[in-house]
Parts: structure tokens; sequence; C-alpha cells
């Protein structure tokens, strides 16, 4: 099997990712000793990379904890080495030349200190930026720059956008509503009055202004705006559910969790409340089973279930289950300016933290033909490829006499699973066509990028005044 291969071609040292498992499950180096039915020394020495891992040890890890041994012989996250890359990138840094080697193996051997290191330089990151200008209205605490949705999204990557806990609930709610996709609003509505006492009402956009949804607890009615679709109003439903019915474990997912304030807990509970929405509109089961069965054609899908295209694309991102795992999707969402209002990933992402999104993936094309699919191969300065696809959606419908905001959606994985999917039909992907992006300017080092905003950091300007290149920043090799 893969797992026993992968050990017996390679020795395999993952001390680190061991030990970090070990603390995620809340277990003594006897405990999880005993449990794999190998001596403490022994995990000592596989934990400080004084043994390595053997195919039996990785498939007693798999078969004791219920977990995918790819997430342990993986190579170093991406996303991660992306992260620390572009910290080391800032001219603080710019003397100590830090090369990816070290980056690498700063995330193999202390993963938990490169997070606090990255932390630490956003949380500088915003207090140098707003030092000043709000002086006195901050917190001096250096936590408090990190804002609550950047720490709840950095918590949903730790958990790779799955929750067991909560996907079992919502198959278990779904289960008993029994209602057909496109019957989930009857049925939803039903249950909230039954149980709950709760009236639903669909009102008029001027009577609830800018809302589109709001509980009132006193006189137990949710009231829905009428520029919601019916998608948009039967997740609504679905979500207030979900509040009143698994109240406890949601508010016992926060508290494991330990969010730094109030108002981080509140939008971590309103977003695991949104996830436990989607998990009982598309039950797991049933949603990876049709993924699977159309190729992951996402309108096919959508349409099976009475979801939205990013409904329906953003519960992608969350079929991670170690017994029916779906292909490993990210996602962003962007808008015309280029700014990031969603990140989620159940597989590798390899995308700026920092800076914005290269322009030269077709993310952004999708604004050229809205309601289109686009698709590309890209490939990153390490040499990873993914096949991606994008396209437009759109957020509420506006007031009368406001402009639509469209924004772009864009889902990718890595290039070995493409052949699963819908849209990669037709293409030759065994030598396709690729284009190279990076990360941000200021790290990035692809010479010769027409789209290039900057130099990258630590390279010098080789501007000559009797040439013209490419590039409107050249920059020397070395």
């Amino acid at each position: 099997m893969p797992a026993a291969a992968t050990a017996q071609d390679r020795k395999l040292f993952l001390g680190a990712r061991l030990r970090r498992l070990r603390r995620e499950l809340g277990l003594t180096q006897t405990r999880m000793a005993q449990e794999l039915a190998v001596s403490p020394s022994y995990l000592n020495h596989l934990e400080r990379n004084q043994r390595p891992l053997t195919a039996q040890i990785l498939l007693r890890l798999a078969q004791t904890y219920d977990i995918d041994v790819r997430s342990l012989s993986s190579e170093v996250d991406a996303g991660g080495a992306q992260d620390l890359a572009e910290v080391l990138a800032d001219p603080l840094f710019r003397d100590l030349a830090v090369p990816r080697h070290e980056i690498g193996e700063a995330l193999e051997t202390t993963p938990g200190l490169a997070e606090a290191f990255v932390r630490l330089y956003r949380a500088h990151g915003e207090r140098r930026l707003y030092d000043g200008a709000s002086r006195g209205a901050r917190s001096a605490d250096p936590a408090a720059s990190i804002t609550p949705s950047d720490w709840v999204s950095d918590h949903f990557q730790g958990q790779r956008n799955h929750f067991p806990e909560l996907e079992d609930l919502g198959e278990t709610l779904a289960g008993e509503l029994r209602a057909e996709p496109h019957g989930f609003f009857d049925a939803a509505r039903q249950r909230l009055a039954e149980s709950h006492g709760v009236q639903v009402r669909i009102a008029s956009a001027d009577l609830v202004s800018d809302l589109v949804r709001r509980y009132d607890h006193h006189r137990r009615r949710l009231i829905i705006s009428e520029r919601l679709d019916a998608a948009g109003r039967a997740f609504a439903l679905a979500y207030q559910l979900g509040l009143f019915e698994g109240d406890d474990l949601l508010t016992a997912l926060v508290a494991r969790a330990a969010p730094p304030d109030i108002a981080t807990a509140r939008l971590l509970k309103v977003t695991l409340a949104n996830y436990l929405a989607a998990a009982q509109m598309m039950p797991y089961a049933p949603f990876r089973s049709l993924c699977e069965e159309t190729g992951y054609d996402m309108d096919r899908v959508r349409a099976r279930f009475g979801v939205g295209f990013e409904q329906a694309c953003h519960r992608l991102t969350s079929l991670s289950r170690p017994t029916a795992r779906g292909v490993p999707f990210f996602m962003l969402r962007v808008d015309a300016a280029g700014n990031t209002s969603k990140r989620f990933a159940a597989g590798a992402f390899p995308f700026s933290r920092f800076g914005g999104v290269c322009p030269r993936w077709r993310l952004h094309a999708a604004f050229r033909t809205p309601g289109r699919i686009v698709t590309q191969i890209i490939e990153t300065p390490e040499g990873q490829r993914y096949f991606t696809f994008a396209r437009t959606v759109r957020r509420v419908a506006p007031p009368p006499g406001e402009d639509e905001a469209e924004l772009s959606l864009g889902l990718g994985c890595e290039l070995k699973y493409a052949h699963r999917l819908a849209y990669a039909r037709g293409l030759d992907l065994g030598a396709p066509q690729v284009t190279q992006i990076g990360p941000s300017c200021r790290i990035c080092e692809r010479p010769a990028c027409p789209q290039r905003a900057a130099e990258p950091a630590g390279r010098a300007l080789a501007v000559d005044s009797f040439e013209k290149t490419v590039s409107p920043y050249p920059f020397s090799a070395g």
C-alpha cells in the first residue's frame, strides 16, 4: 500500500509532526506509546528524529487515530513555507538572506515557533500601520493587532477546514428533516415552528434596511430579507436551526479553540454555525458521492442540492473525512480590487497571505467573462502544479440604484487530482500548458515578468538608461 511503499523507499524522520499530532490529541508520550504498542523510549526517539517512522508505525497511527498518513508523510506545508518566506522578505531581515532550505527545516523541526513568528510579524505590521493614526485607541497587547477574521481563518486552516463533530450533527439533522434538497426550506421552517416555536417571515427590503437575516428573540421570529434568493433563504434557516440544535457543540468547539477575545469568539461561533448549516443542506456522504459521480461539476451539484455556486464550492473545501476523502481543494474569493475576503483549504495552500494574488492567475480574468468558468494550470516557483478554475459570483442583491458587487471565486487542487474533474476533460494533463505564477511581487523572484509591480526584497534594481526590459523592475540575479 502507498504508506508502506513510501516508508520503504526512503526513511521518514517526522518527529516534529508526530509530536504535534500527540499534543493535538492531548496525549502524553506514555499514553501514546501504550496505544501504539511501543515503548515510551522508542516513541521518544521517534519524536527526536533519532529513529525513522516505519511503515508499521504509520499504519498503527492511521488505524489508532483515524488519520490520513499522507498528512504526516507529505512534504512541508506549502502555505506555511510561503508565509515564512514572505515575512523574511521584509527589509528588516534582508541582511540575513535566509535560504529556502532553512525555512523548510524550521517548519519541519519547530512548526509551532515558525507559526508564532509569523503571527508576531503580522501583529507588528498592524501596529506599525495604525500607530499614530489611532494612538491610544488600540491595545498595547500585540495579540490584539491580529484581527478576528485572520484568527478564525488561521484556526480553520489549522483544522484543514474539517470539523467531524459538525459533520455528524449536520447529517443527523438532515436525516431527521427527511427533505428533498429543494424542499429543505419548507422542512426547516416546519422544524423551527414545531420544535422551537419560531416563525419565519420574508420581509420587504425597505423594512429590514441593510439586514439580510435577523432573529427576534422576544417575538421568536426569524426575519429574512427578500433580497436573498432561494438558496440564501434556505441557508438562513439552516443557520438558525443549527444555532438552536447545535448550540452546546458550537459553544464547546469555541471553548476548545480558546480565541483571544470576545469578538473573535463570536465570529468563530458564527463561522462554525455557517459550517453546520452547509453540512445540513449538503450532507457529507451524498454530497461527496455526487461530486465524484459528476466529476465535481458544480453546476450539476448545486442544482441537485438547491444551493448557490459559492455555497457548493465552499463545501468542496471541507471534504476531508479520513474514511471518505474528496479532492482536497483550496478556495479564494477576491473583489475587483484584489482584496481577499475568503480563504479556505483542505489541501496545500501556496498563495500569498500578506500580499495580493498574482495577476497571472486567471482568478482576475473571470471578471471579463461573468458567470463563465475559466480554467488554468499554474506552477509555483517551487515547481508545484495546480489545476484551477474560477468564476464570478454576486453578493446579495443591492438596493435600487447601487451597482451589483461581483466577486471572483477561485478553486484549485494539485494537478495529480485533475483527472477526476470534469473541468479538466480534453486537456493534456501529461504535458499541460502551464502558467508560472508567484506570490506577492515583493518576494517573487521570477525574472522578466511583465506584470511585476515591485522588485523583490533583497535584490538590487538593475536599471540601465540604454535598455528597456519586459519587466518594469529588472533586478540583479545575485
